[in-house]
């Protein structure tokens, strides 16, 4: 373990930021990572405890409590190594992350938890300095040419380990750039692309091919999802040219709010939005941008993506950004009594709430009011939660100033035609059908896979390189009739 009186000694210390004046005038990351010193104090808090729950609460299942001594003797290469052997990406999870492991963390029980996001994302960037980081090709090649669609981390994590297994694995993405939703999705401020793009030098050294601008079948009428396609390339072609596929696009079909006033202008999905500035921060040109500039901003929808709109807009210059969550407003701490070791629903703040915004919970829109074809305000409802329902607080009708909204409330499933291509089935809520048993990943179409938010809805980075990485195990038996790839 670490220190053994070190959760004694000790308390947690965060990561720190820059100062909001500073930071909202550029896209660039503001988190101040721990040092060498912090990190191994933070490691010495480690209990190893005899059945170590953040093990479990970690969807990869990281191998904490072994890093975080490392980190405390201060064997750093080592460190690397554990962690590397179930996350493909820790310096993507280290940084975008919620780490449900801390909520899970033993010490969390009457304490603050060992900061373990922190200490992961210091092993990585310091394995990248010291030049550890390195590919792995293949001693031995299979002969096996497997597809995979979708370059989010699901598909990057099953590319990397069908690789090093020796097969030949190709990338399909839509986009002009890898990462997916990692990319587009996510603003610059909290993730640099860079990580993405270090990775993918090592992964095209390990023999990964990397096909962009490339769409599979196609998007259906009128669909609002990125795509800047120039090549098309059918799911027939890919089932006839390789042994396998995985398809692990995003679940990328925003949910909508189909409400009086919802064709006026002004009034966007938040992957409308984001993908644009992202774009521009890479060098590239988008036609009529999105822009919050001057505008009053109503952002509906309370979660990440709500967040990553509301610091977008305060780095665009918005007059005033207000963020709507229809749930009622969490406590702000926890009964851990109740909840431990799971994740639990309190007050959270992100970095972008800090830099300005109002924040309205138990609400819901009723109406977009407009002039001119262009949204001018919001009329909305106080509701409560009863009997299973949300029922609307008399009296509580206000309308408020909006020259901008962005729908962040989630997404609901994977684009139709993408499955309806490969005749793949779908469960009830319209993703890929295809178990988690063993033999699992595996659809109803013979050779065809699916992993990620394709397979299991709108999630976490840290889950989709988990099926990412279960995937190419199933897909790698199916091919050899054995396979030394963890899960």
């Amino acid at each position: 373990m670490g220190k053994v009186t070190g959760f004694l000694e000790f308390e947690r210390l965060e990561e720190g930021y820059e100062p909001v004046e500073k930071r909202v005038k550029n896209y660039k990351e503001f988190v101040i990572g721990l040092s060498t010193e912090q990190a191994k104090i933070q490691g010495a808090r480690c209990m190893d405890c005899g059945t170590p729950f953040c093990n479990n609460g970690c969807p990869v299942n990281n191998i904490i409590p072994d890093f975080n001594d490392l980190v405390y003797r201060n064997d750093w290469k080592n460190a690397i190594e554990v962690l590397h052997s179930t996350n493909n990406f820790p310096d993507f999870t280290g940084r975008v992350c919620p780490a449900p492991c801390e909520a899970a963390c033993v010490l969390n029980i009457n304490n603050d938890p060992v900061g373990i996001k922190s200490i992961e994302h210091a092993i990585v960037d310091r394995a990248w300095q010291e030049g550890w980081i390195k590919p792995q090709p293949a001693a031995v090649k299979t002969g096996k040419k497997v597809a995979v669609v979708g370059s989010g981390p699901a598909g990057m994590a099953a590319a990397q380990q069908l690789a090093r297994a020796g097969h030949a694995v190709t990338v399909f993405e839509k986009n002009d750039t890898i990462g997916g939703l990692l990319r587009f999705g996510i603003p610059d401020f909290k993730f640099d692309k860079s990580h993405i793009d270090r990775r993918v030098k090592q992964m095209e050294a390990e023999g990964v091919v990397f096909k962009t601008n490339t769409i599979v079948g196609d998007l259906p009428k009128g669909s609002k999802v990125t795509n800047w396609a120039k090549d098309t390339v059918t799911p027939e072609q890919l089932n006839k040219e390789f042994d396998a596929v995985i398809l692990a696009g995003g679940a990328e079909q925003s949910r909508d709010l189909p409400v009086p006033g919802r064709d006026l202008a002004g009034i966007h999905f938040a992957m409308e939005f984001l993908p644009q500035q992202n774009r521009i921060n890479a060098g590239g040109k988008v036609k009529d941008q999105i822009m919050a500039t001057g505008k009053n901003v109503i952002v509906i929808g309370g979660g990440d993506t709500g967040s990553d709109c509301v610091g977008t807009s305060n780095r665009h210059g918005a007059k005033s950004v207000i963020q709507f969550e229809l749930m009622p407003q969490p406590p702000e701490q926890e009964n851990k009594e109740l909840t431990w070791p799971y994740w639990p629903i309190k007050m959270r703040t992100s970095s972008s709430h800090e830099e300005g915004c109002e924040r309205e919970f138990a609400i819901a829109t009723k109406e977009f009011i407009g002039e001119n074809g262009k949204v001018t305000a919001v009329k909305t409802v106080r509701v409560e939660f009863k009997d299973g329902k949300f029922i609307e607080v008399a009296g509580s009708e206000q309308v408020l100033k909006a020259d901008l909204v962005l729908l962040a409330m989630g997404f609901t499933n994977p684009v139709e035609t993408l499955l309806s291509g490969f005749g793949v089935d779908k469960d009830a809520r319209g993703n890929a059908k295809a178990s988690t048993d063993i033999g699992g990943y595996r659809t109803n179409v013979g050779k065809v896979f699916a992993a990620g938010d394709v397979r299991r809805g709108q999630s976490l980075v840290v889950w989709a390189i988990r099926e990412g990485r279960q995937a190419a195990r199933e897909v790698d038996g199916f091919l050899m009739g054995s396979t030394t790839l963890p899960r």
